[in-house]
């Protein structure tokens, strides 16, 4: 099950980093983040993690 756990990227920042949108996917006791450019992070067992590589990413 998918969650969006408010990682978009906010509308002041430009076009290019205003296009990743991230979520975070459940798939058993792992978790991990996904973005609508197609990065995928690795899977984690901590939600906490998977929200990191996401912010990590959507910075970059």
């Amino acid at each position: 099950m998918a969650q969006q756990d408010g990682l978009d990227a906010p509308r002041d920042l430009p076009d290019s980093a205003a296009e990743h949108r991230t979520t975070t996917v459940e798939q058993g006791p792992f978790c991990s983040a996904r973005c609508s450019c197609g990065w995928r992070g690795p899977a984690r067992r901590a939600r906490s993690l998977a929200r990191t590589d996401a912010s990590k990413h959507v910075g970059s």
